[in-house]
């Protein structure tokens, strides 16, 4: 517990104690076996702005996706009941990260416990861009990370519905050569689909928050961490993705797909430095310069359709029907209805990248 400074501390101490002892006292009666859960949630979300949530409170959480799916859904209210009704910084703060380690360790009966809010269209429980906390200038800092970090959680869990997996996840049921397959088997319309949204992801990471002045850098450098791997989930997928682009024909590519395929390059090449800087000394520099090569590559591919201003020409004229699938369902092709493209496709990553694209994927 970090050393007192403030009567508002004291004050968070006391309301800590008090909800954890109540609690214990409901868990107590072995027909409230779902309030553990609200327990745990209790005990890893304090008012303390020195310690993220304990390892041993979120293993307690993720131990729900071993159960039913009634009970993996108790866990995930219990979790969300403390980020909306909480108006302190340091408790929302750990609420969102107790979901993020959820969305990477999480089992599938518990993952999918979160992925059903925002797609059934109903209340959005990431949806924090009011949130603010005035009790101290380290709350008021905090609570710009809050509002960033729900959006991102949100960008998170919505683009791995496009993607059809949870990205970065640690809980893997498909095999890599399987995972290849599918991707091969994509029409181009779907791999800018993904591209978009794994694009659009890496550029809300971009607006995260600098870290805070007055304290909670341990939480701050908690979210970076699990940002970061985010990133490098993030940077495989797109790796696949454009290095499959380089194994077809730049004829398999329509005018509107090319101009399509260049504004997702040029957009992710704008956030090369934002997160050259975030995840500064995390990850090796071959890994990274090896992607960003095969970015220029597929650039070099399709040709120069900018203009002496460095606009894209003829952006127009994309064809009326189309429109991106960014926070959409994803339509996913059986091996029936794929279209097949074939060639000596799919370069091991292990011989480009030090950081080896996940050799299985766990599907939505």
């Amino acid at each position: 517990m970090g050393k007192i400074t403030s009567f508002a501390d004291l004050i968070g101490i006391i309301k800590d104690k008090a909800s954890q002892s109540k609690a214990v006292l409901v868990s107590s009666n072995p027909k409230n076996k779902n309030f553990s859960f609200q327990l745990s949630v209790l005990r890893a979300t304090t008012h303390d702005p020195s310690t993220p949530p304990g390892n041993r409170h979120l293993a307690v959480l993720l131990s729900a996706g071993t159960g039913s799916r009634a009970t993996a859904a108790s866990a995930v209210e219990a979790i969300m009941d403390r980020l909306h009704t909480t108006k302190d910084a340091c408790v929302a703060l750990k609420s969102l990260i107790i979901v993020h380690h959820i969305v990477k360790h999480g089992r599938f009966i518990l993952q999918d416990q979160l992925s059903v809010y925002p797609a059934s269209g109903g209340r959005n429980y990431l949806k924090l861009s009011s949130f603010r906390d005035e009790k101290s200038p380290l709350m008021w800092e905090l609570s710009s990370w809050v509002r960033w970090y729900g959006l991102y959680l949100e960008h998170l869990i919505s683009t791995s519905r496009i993607m059809g997996f949870f990205i970065s996840s640690t809980s893997n049921t498909i095999q890599k050569h399987e995972y290849e397959e599918m991707v091969s088997s994509l029409t181009n319309s779907d791999l800018l689909r993904e591209i978009d949204a794994l694009v659009g992801l890496l550029e809300e990471a971009c607006k995260i928050p600098d870290l805070p002045f007055s304290g909670g850098k341990s939480l701050a450098d908690k979210i970076i961490h699990l940002v970061g791997e985010d990133y490098v989930s993030s940077i495989n997928e797109l790796y696949v993705r454009f290095n499959e682009f380089t194994e077809r024909s730049s004829n398999t590519l329509s005018f509107g797909d090319s101009i399509e395929l260049v504004c997702a390059l040029k957009r992710l090449e704008s956030c090369k430095e934002r997160l050259t800087e975030i995840c500064h000394g995390i990850w090796k520099k071959a890994w990274i310069d090896g992607f960003w090569s095969l970015v220029r590559e597929v650039k070099g591919m399709i040709g120069n359709l900018e203009d002496d201003y460095g606009q894209i020409v003829g952006i127009g004229r994309r064809e009326k029907g189309y429109e991106s699938a960014r926070f959409t369902d994803r339509l996913v092709i059986g091996y029936s209805d794929a279209v097949r493209f074939g060639s000596g496709r799919f370069l091991n990553v292990d011989d480009r990248f030090n950081y080896p694209v996940s050799s299985t994927r766990t599907f939505c």
